[in-house]
């Protein structure tokens, strides 16, 4: 993932941040005790997002604690973990193998094949619970891979393979939200993927802006109460925050 879709936290109430900051650790821990260091480096603040989506959508049972860690061992920080964190956890270490494995192939980037064989055998375990998730993603990864191998210019072809992605990720189950959360996952996942390959120019800028204006469409339609001002955050803010900061660096770029 490429770490996109983040809050805006000057915009953000002190709570606000806390129970963020609660669901990314629990994500954390999450990863850390069912992959090992390996897979809690893959923690994404893309897939922090989508957890907190999800929770205030089906508002699932969630456990809260105080803990210390590594990263915070002195203070204890607020922990919140449910059903979804270990979904996420699952879909986030997925995604990490198969791109390693892509970079491995593609670049023979010697790091990236240690880690993916490190995950080998856990991601048959998550292959084995999502097969037709599994199969769906791995096949849209390819096809990108293929693309961009092929120095495919056409950007709608690229960024719809990282939207029936992220469209599969978000569509945790198929209930009476499966379309919607699909048309936001397709539209999320084409932003992010267009944020992160392309250079800026009028163009480029309307697009991003369509593609966020479909989710945050879809998302409003959601009865989501939990979390609501913490999620329009990232969505209005957060994720033009990072559009800004990229946009810049390419402006430098072009400038020298």
């Amino acid at each position: 993932m490429y770490g996109y879709v983040v809050v805006n936290k000057p915009e953000l109430k002190i709570k606000e941040y806390d129970m963020y900051r609660s669901y990314y650790c629990g994500l954390c821990e999450e990863l850390l005790s069912d992959y090992g260091i390996n897979g809690q480096i893959s923690i994404s603040y893309d897939m922090t997002f989508l957890l907190v989506l999800l929770t205030g959508l089906y508002e699932p049972d969630t456990t809260y604690k105080e803990a210390r860690c590594i990263a915070h061992p002195v203070h204890k920080h607020p922990v919140r973990r449910n059903k979804i964190t270990t979904y996420v956890a699952d879909m986030n270490v997925l995604m990490t193998y198969y791109k390693c494995v892509d970079d491995w192939q593609d670049d023979k980037k010697l790091m990236k094949k240690l880690l993916a064989s490190s995950l080998t055998n856990k991601v048959k375990r998550i292959e084995k619970a999502y097969p037709p998730k599994a199969r769906i993603i791995k096949a849209a990864l390819d096809r990108m891979s293929e693309l961009e191998n092929n120095n495919e210019s056409n950007i709608d072809l690229l960024a719809e393979q990282f939207g029936i992605i992220m469209a599969q990720i978000l569509c945790m189950k198929n209930d009476e939200w499966y379309d919607t959360l699909k048309v936001m996952g397709n539209s999320l996942g084409r932003f992010i993927y267009i944020l992160d390959a392309y250079d800026f120019d009028i163009f480029i800028e309307n697009v991003l802006k369509s593609h966020m204006a479909q989710f945050a469409a879809g998302f409003e339609s959601l009865p989501i109460i939990e979390n609501v001002d913490l999620l329009r955050n990232v969505i209005y803010s957060g994720v033009f925050t990072r559009f800004g900061i990229a946009k810049n660096k390419r402006e430098q770029v072009e400038e020298v």
